[in-house]
């Protein structure tokens, strides 16, 4: 039997643009939520790690107003995406595969992977509907100080190995390199798709928002966004993207202009998902245990 869980609004956000605040909720949904995607008739499903090292982390589907608990046995999944009428999460060093009922299998594990994986991180569904595109952020321990994100003029920013990757995985369990280790990419996190059908991708540790050419090298198109973690594209071109550490969700329109902050305030502005048709950004925030649903300006 499913679990049924209730709702609270027990955080205030600082919003940072005008706006309707009444129209912003502010839910509680459980501890460590990293990633939010739309599934089956409409409803959003969060991955939400638990308590870290207990390995029993679940799915929760946000259905109007009630949170149930969609799928359990997970150890720490992070990015979530809907493709081929399944959800499917990466978790740790694997990759799963949910299907209508809840029910996972696992869609790659460690071995079927072409190199070692480190750190699977965020997933989103590649334009032709059979396949995910997967990050492998890298050496995750090292980026850290004990104030945060090393000073890039440090010398542990400079002896960060680039190990990060870009992994591709069809629904039938195939896994390839679509991004291999280059120190323009060191430390990948989120993954999204262009307007145009390329491959988005946000760099972590430096703040670089890159997309894949098709030639296969990679461009950037903006920097400094330091902690980058979930990264979207609009139909009007503006990207979206968040900052696990600043705790920030910013826009940024076609053309490049600056960034415009939304949101500010979070402990930890994780894996957001861009509704357009609902005019919503739904922002897990993985310190404080919410779910953010913010309307677009």
């Amino acid at each position: 039997m499913k679990l049924i869980l209730s709702l609270l609004v027990p955080v205030l956000i600082t919003f940072a643009t005008a706006g309707n605040a009444a129209e912003r909720r502010t839910l509680s949904v459980g501890e460590r939520p990293e990633s939010v995607a739309k599934g089956w008739n409409g409803h959003y499903y969060i991955t939400v790690m638990g308590p870290e090292g207990a390995s029993n982390a679940v799915v929760k589907v946000l259905k109007g107003d009630r949170l149930e608990v969609f799928a359990s046995g997970l150890d720490e999944p992070k990015g979530i995406a809907f493709i081929g009428n399944h959800l499917v999460t990466s978790d740790q060093k694997r990759v799963w595969k949910i299907d209508a009922k809840g029910r996972k299998t696992v869609l790659a594990d460690e071995k079927d992977f072409p190199c070692p994986v480190l750190f699977l991180n965020d997933v989103c569904a590649a334009p032709d509907g059979k396949s995910v595109f997967v990050s492998d952020t890298g050496t995750v321990d090292r980026m850290f100080g004990p104030d945060g994100l090393w000073p890039l003029d440090s010398p542990q920013a400079r002896a960060l190995p680039a190990v990060g990757r870009i992994f591709r995985v069809t629904l039938d369990g195939k896994v390839s390199i679509v991004v291999d280790a280059t120190a323009a990419m060191p430390c990948p996190n989120g993954v999204g798709i262009g307007t145009d059908g390329r491959l988005l991708i946000a760099e972590f540790f430096h703040g670089h928002l890159l997309v894949k050419e098709d030639d296969g090298k990679l461009r950037r198109l903006a920097t400094g966004l330091r902690g980058a973690d979930g990264i979207e594209q609009a139909k009007t071109g503006a990207l979206y993207v968040s900052s696990w550490t600043q705790g920030k969700v910013w826009r940024i329109e076609a053309g490049g202009a600056a960034p415009r902050l939304l949101i500010e305030g979070l402990q930890s502005a994780a894996d957001f998902y861009l509704d357009e048709s609902a005019k919503l950004l739904l922002i897990p925030d993985m310190k404080a245990g919410t779910l953010t649903l913010l309307p677009l300006p």
